[in-house]
């Protein structure tokens, strides 16, 4: 009996047990992978806008994860996002269980842009916004130092800023640029001509020299557009059709510098001359800088200027420093020629460089202050000028020309706040077709610029600008003179 009694039971057991293998079966059939229909999803335009997008999939699965092909990410059933600019997105699904996921993915059309949905703050200061559907203008920032400026191209360094109002007259300074949110409309305004680098000339028939480049006939096309892209962290405006910004050297890329609603701060290369970059600062048409209130001064302000004694003779230590510039160079020496005139032991050699290096040599006296030289403004200077850096007319009239250059001596005062060497910041007095082989006591007033007080360099330069030939001459006895 006790027999029977466990056989039955043994037989209850391996029922229950195999009762049990089933459920656990169901339970996996229940946690097995999606199947790709689990990830299928639709999509419609709201309410709101064509280009804002509702997305839909009701599959009852644990977790649910969007790519909207935007840049965006979502979660859940029915997420929103939107499309601001036209064009096709791959939009990607992915549903996951607990034993595993499935993908599906559609490409969707956006058939229009709808600019209002760019709420972003660069756009809202380069356009002025929803709220301004015909764009904002800008124009050149004419009144500013620097407004535009050249620099190198690998480097934020500035060779040249513009002062102001430097290239008036030349049609840069009435042209208009209006950029718009709807369609990217950019309007080229140029009252029929603009200002151009001089290598960009064979582009525009009819050109002509305008203080130092070139003004152009020129109207912009009505069909413009304009982009805004991003690399390396970098923001760029790019001009798309045949318009472009301000100053044109052949390009129509424009890196943002600076973006505020009162300025634009621009930096582009030239198409010509990679090694230099080119920039512009454009403010609002219309704007007016706010006026700054004089702060009183806890003490009677004192003239930023003044006018102090300038004096080198080279003899015992050296009363002004001498700065060498563009391959020339001055150093004590014997004189050469002791006589009459000057008959001092030592003078100041000279060294103009040959071939391009020495194209612009020169020396100069920087001054940490800036001169007053309303009623001191006469300087002395003897020069030896020595016939062997003559050269016969041998060659034509090129050669004649180099004859007459290397005999002159140049003296000049600049502002370095102006950019360094450039002929706009300067007051310059020559003296030429100079003896050579003797000592000559030269002179230069400036009195023509004794209404300026800004000058705090003085150069001297003896040979010529852009003459390749070199040379060896002597100075002395440099000196400002008394009132």
């Amino acid at each position: 009996m006790k027999k029977i009694f466990f056989i039955l039971l043994g037989v209850l057991c391996l029922q229950l047990f195999l009762v049990s293998c089933q459920e656990d079966e169901a339970m996996l059939d229940t946690a097995s992978a999606p199947v790709e229909d689990d990830a299928v999803f639709t999509y419609s335009s709201t309410e709101r806008s064509a280009n804002v997008l509702k997305f839909s999939n009701t599959s009852n699965v644990l977790f649910k994860r969007w790519n909207f092909g935007n840049g965006k990410t979502g979660e859940g059933n029915e997420p929103v996002t939107e499309y601001p600019l036209k064009g096709s997105y791959k939009v990607t699904l992915t549903v996951y269980t607990a034993g595993g996921s499935a993908t599906t993915t559609q490409t969707i059309e956006i058939a229009e842009d709808d600019p209002t949905l760019l709420d972003l703050p660069i756009y809202n200061i380069i356009t002025g916004g929803k709220d301004e559907p015909q764009g904002k203008t800008w124009v050149i920032d004419s009144k500013t130092l620097g407004h535009m400026a050249v620099g190198n191209g690998s480097s934020l360094e500035i060779y040249w800023p513009a002062p102001p109002d430097i290239k008036s007259e030349t049609g840069l300074y009435d042209d208009k640029y209006t950029f718009a949110l709807q369609g990217f409309k950019y309007t080229q305004q140029t009252n029929g001509d603009v200002y151009i680098d001089n290598l960009q000339v064979p582009k525009f028939p009819g050109a002509y020299l305008n203080k130092d480049d070139y003004t152009a006939p020129f109207t912009a096309p009505d069909n413009l557009t304009w982009t805004l892209t991003e690399s390396d962290g970098k923001q760029f405006i790019t001009i798309n059709g045949n318009g472009f910004i301000g100053f044109y050297t052949g390009v129509s890329t424009y890196e943002i510098l600076t973006a505020t609603s009162e300025l634009l701060h621009l930096r582009y290369l030239d198409a010509g001359d990679p090694g230099l970059a080119w920039y512009l600062r454009l403010v609002p048409e219309g704007y007016t800088p706010p006026a700054e209130e004089p702060e009183e001064p806890e003490e009677p302000e004192t003239p930023e200027y003044k006018i102090e004694d300038i004096s080198e003779d080279f003899e015992g230590e050296p009363t002004v420093n001498f700065v060498n510039d563009s391959q020339g160079s001055i150093v004590a020496y014997d004189n050469p020629a002791p006589v009459p005139i000057n008959i001092s032991a030592k003078v100041g050699k000279y060294v103009k460089a040959s071939g391009n290096a020495g194209e612009f040599a020169n020396v100069q006296i920087p001054l940490d202050y800036k001169m007053d030289i309303r009623n001191r403004h006469i300087f002395k200077l003897k020069v030896f000028i020595p016939s062997y850096n003559d050269y016969t007319t041998e060659g034509g009239e090129s050669w004649q020309s180099y004859k007459t250059l290397q005999k002159q001596v140049s003296v000049k005062l600049q502002n370095s706040d102006l950019g360094g060497n450039a002929y706009t910041t300067q007051a310059e007095v020559i003296q030429n077709n100079l003896q050579t082989d003797k000592w000559l006591e030269l002179t230069f007033d400036f009195s023509a610029f004794s209404s300026r007080t800004d000058f705090d360099k003085v150069v001297i330069q003896i040979g010529g600008e852009a003459i390749f030939t070199g040379g060896i001459f002597f100075i002395d006895d440099f000196e400002l003179l008394p009132e």
